[in-house]
């Protein structure tokens, strides 16, 4: 799944480049929006218990974006296990790779425990 994400100042240092903890943000709306794709609302899911917190993040910064630029974040998921989603996400502008990332989400409930990841949700995931 693609997103567009454009640019604003106060995305950026002092230099006009993204600051680097912007990327998480710009990956997790992504996330969202893959949810939002697959029919899932995660407002709701929270509701009824079923939550997914990120366990770890692994990112790559291999180019900077400026400015202004219109960036393309691509998502998918990589592996899904009975408690967990790894996802793999790449920000680019035009073809130019500029962030890549792993992410690895964990289903809780709501005491904040690991629990399984719905089958209904895993189905929605697969289409």
């Amino acid at each position: 799944m693609k997103m567009t994400k454009k640019v604003y100042y106060h995305d950026t240092d002092c230099g006009g480049v993204v600051y680097y903890a912007n990327y998480l943000k710009y990956l997790e709306e992504a996330r969202t929006e893959y949810f939002c794709d697959k029919g899932i609302d995660l407002k709701k899911l929270s509701q009824i218990g079923v939550m997914f917190v990120v366990r770890r993040v692994e990112i790559d910064y291999k180019s900077p974006a400026k400015y202004a630029d219109t960036l393309d974040i691509f998502t998918q998921i990589t592996r899904k296990k009975n408690v967990s989603l790894e996802f793999f996400q790449e920000v680019k502008r035009e073809d130019k790779v500029l962030v890549s990332a792993k992410t690895i989400l964990v289903s809780v409930n709501k005491e904040l425990r690991p629990a399984s990841i719905p089958q209904d949700i895993i189905e929605s995931l697969s289409k």
